[in-house]
């Protein structure tokens, strides 16, 4: 398959159907806290040993450049594979040992292998539409992200029905990938050199855009992680509370899900008004969200999801334009590699949110936990704003900051 959009739809799929298992964990802690009692940090170990192996795995592959010395298609095969091997290995397993956490570990190492390699690949047939093409795969990503949650919902209460389901759709996206053509936008494989990693902090555009990415960060998968479990707690208040956990499912689903949407649209906007206009106002969107969101728990249900659908269009709808620009700021040869640098750092720290949550819900409860969040986005809007007076800015979506 050689022709651009094919292509591009394609590899669309092939990431969809990979990232279901990212929040295959998170997706059945519902079920597995009524059937084994985890705790709050046993829960937050199911999301974070997936943050923590994507940072293994994307440290390793920046260091020794494997995301621009090897052919993209295969290696993503061979990730997609690992990871779908280790998901499956979880229905042998004991749900309260530590080889649970340890094989998520290695599901998210292999991510390294199929998230920033897709950025990559899709990078190669970008025009003018380069906010565009990478906003459709990671729209494509989130709807992926969003899908343990929807497959679960109508699973029932079984909980290994949701691990088995994404296991199977992350080998046939390993199949799939081989018929993903390669654009003509591509720089040629560099020599081994651990330097070129150290770019994403010594050269400054690519640097604001970093710290931006991490302001995102800092919000995004924490707020995934989390919010199903505040929403299931928060219907179970309201009348009708008996359904609570199919209702908290289809609206986390729906949360989540809805940011395709915002990643959609917000490339085709970065790319007429300018990626810093559409970063700086998304995350000035979703920390508000963050903040406000608290104020409704307990409170009616339907109102509730509405300001989660607002904030998951909000949360990710900027995820896109980071990468983009990262894309743009580099030289062609190492994109690979500054991909991978900048989502490894970003998803380091998102263990640390995953992870602080848990203490702040003890300690504040779920009306104010999420207003911690609202830190992350708040501070990449003043990177954003660095880098859109930067002179290396007129890089950006042909010129529009």
């Amino acid at each position: 398959m050689r022709s651009k959009w094919p292509s591009i739809a394609l590899l669309a799929l092939c990431e969809m159907l990979a990232m279901a298992l990212w929040f295959s964990a998170s997706a059945i802690i519902p079920s597995l806290r009524l059937e084994f009692h985890i705790d709050g940090f046993q829960a937050s170990l199911l999301a974070s040993s997936v943050a923590a192996g994507f940072v293994a795995g994307s440290l390793g592959s920046a260091i020794l450049g494997l995301a621009d010395r090897y052919d993209s298609r295969r290696f993503f095969m061979a990730s997609a594979l690992v990871a779908a091997a280790a998901n499956g290995a979880i229905l042998a397993a004991d749900p309260t040992s530590l080889v649970v956490p340890a094989l998520r570990f290695v599901v998210g190492a292999c991510m390294a292998g199929i998230y920033p390699i897709g950025m990559k690949i899709v990078s190669t047939w970008a025009e003018a539409d380069m906010g565009l093409l990478v906003g459709l795969l990671v729209g494509a990503i989130t709807l992926g992200t969003a899908s343990p949650y929807l497959i679960d919902a109508f699973g029932g209460i079984d909980w290994r029905f949701t691990l088995a389901v994404a296991s199977l759709l992350a080998v046939v996206s390993a199949l799939l990938v081989n018929l993903v053509g390669i654009g003509e936008r591509i720089g040629a494989a560099p020599p081994f050199n651990p330097a070129f990693a150290l770019d994403a902090w010594r050269v400054k555009s690519i640097r604001l855009a970093n710290l931006g990415y991490l302001g995102h960060m800092w919000e995004l998968f924490a707020m995934w992680a989390w919010i199903g479990i505040f929403l299931q707690a928060s219907f179970a208040m309201a009348p009708g509370g008996e359904d609570a956990a199919l209702y908290a499912k289809l609206a986390t689903f729906a949360t989540i899900g809805v940011g395709a949407l915002g990643c959609l649209f917000g490339g085709a906007f970065a790319d007429r008004l300018g990626r810093t206009t559409l970063t700086m106002w998304a995350m000035a969107v979703s920390g508000t969200c963050a903040l406000a969101v608290g104020f409704l728990f307990g409170g009616d249900p339907w109102l509730l999801t509405l300001l989660c659908l607002v904030w998951g269009v909000a949360v990710v709808a900027d995820s896109a334009q980071f990468s983009s620009s990262v894309i743009e700021l580099s030289d062609p040869s190492i994109i690979g590699t500054m991909l991978t640098v900048q989502t490894c750092v970003g998803f380091l720290l998102t263990i640390l949110t995953i992870h602080l949550m848990p203490p702040l819900i003890d300690a504040f409860g779920w009306e104010s936990a999420f207003a911690f969040l609202a830190i992350g986005p708040y501070l990449g809007v003043v990177a954003m704003g660095r880098l859109r007076v930067h002179p290396d800015a007129v890089k950006l979506a042909g010129g529009n900051r």
